[in-house]
């Protein structure tokens, strides 16, 4: 009888311990997340200068050109390039004299807005994008029109943030600098010089936000650092400068606006100082059927409005640039 029970013991236990297999909850199924997407930082040389840009998403998905502002770079759209690369090749370059570009002496290249939509232009043309969404923002609205006015047939959308196409856009901020375009002398120089200190890019990215404390300061050290290179300072205010070119060209932009009637969405940081909120309806009188959200923000409303904007900016591209 001895022997027998030893006999049975390894099954006994082996039956056992599989009824308490089965009696443990099952793990649970391991959740599968699409992995994030891989980033490229490259350059690409034209008109002898290094053009740097941040490049991401499917090669043959619908390319969205990120244009940024006023005084920072490609970093503004760090945040958004992970949320859209999904589903669009996004394209975000530095101009000349922002962000990693190089930045040649003004002697020996001309800082406009006309040279920077010619080397925007050139740039897209050897990546092989022949039609692209334009985000607009900042000095990128009127490097970006002035792109759409050389090739209308490209532009699939425009999302616009606090980038300006009409006078009313024009406010209080600006006399100083309508002062320089109509007396361009020392002095008028001078007086803008501080436009380009830290405390100025500071109130940029934090003038007008509801909580300060979502804004990395890493914006304002990042973007200063570059300000201060030598020789940087005179290449903004002579940006600051050509900016009265624009304005002429507002008319243009707008009469693009209603002959191509381009799908567009405006997010619009509408605390913003620099680009009020004046500037953002009027595109409502050329673009009708804009999708318009003014939101509580300010110049940089990327910074503290991204979980608002990258959705809304996602869905319009789904259903207006690359409709399923």
């Amino acid at each position: 009888m001895k022997k027998t029970a030893l006999a049975l013991a390894p099954l006994v236990l082996g039956m056992f311990c599989a009824a308490g297999a089965h009696a443990q909850p099952a793990a649970p199924a391991a959740t599968t997340r699409p992995a994030p997407p891989v980033i490229h930082y490259r350059t690409e040389t034209i008109d002898g200068v290094k053009i740097f840009y941040r490049e991401a998403g499917p090669a043959d998905g619908p390319v969205v050109l990120l244009l940024h502002g006023f005084p920072t770079s490609s970093h503004m759209f760090r945040n958004l390039i992970p949320y859209l690369a999904d589903k669009y090749r996004v394209i975000a370059p530095d101009y000349p004299g922002y962000g990693q570009s190089e930045a040649p002496d003004p002697k020996k290249f001309t800082y406009s807005f006309a040279h920077y939509a010619d080397i925007v232009d050139t740039l897209v043309q050897r990546l092989g994008a022949s039609r692209y969404a334009l985000y607009v923002m900042d000095y990128g609205a009127p490097v970006g029109y002035r792109l759409a006015l050389k090739h209308p047939e490209r532009v699939s959308g425009l999302i616009v943030q606090n980038g300006n196409a009409y006078e009313e856009g024009l406010r209080d901020f600006w006399n100083p600098i309508k002062a320089y375009w109509t007396e361009n002398t020392p002095a008028r120089r001078k007086a803008l010089a501080g436009l380009v200190t830290l405390d100025i890019t500071k109130f940029q990215y934090t003038d007008g936000m509801g909580d300060v404390s979502r804004i990395s300061p890493d914006n304002w050290i990042h973007d200063q650092a570059l300000l201060d290179r030598p020789g940087n300072s005179d290449i903004q205010l002579d940006m600051l400068y050509d900016y009265r070119t624009n304005v002429p060209l507002y008319p243009k932009f707008q009469q693009f606006f209603r002959d191509r009637k381009p799908p567009t969405i405006i997010v619009w940081g509408k605390n913003d100082t620099i680009f009020p909120a004046e500037g953002a309806h009027p595109y409502l009188r050329d673009l009708p059927d804009a999708e318009f959200h003014l939101l509580d923000s300010g110049h940089f409303a990327l910074e503290d409005r991204l979980a608002e904007m990258a959705p809304l900016i996602h869905d319009f591209l789904d259903r207006k640039v690359a409709p399923r």
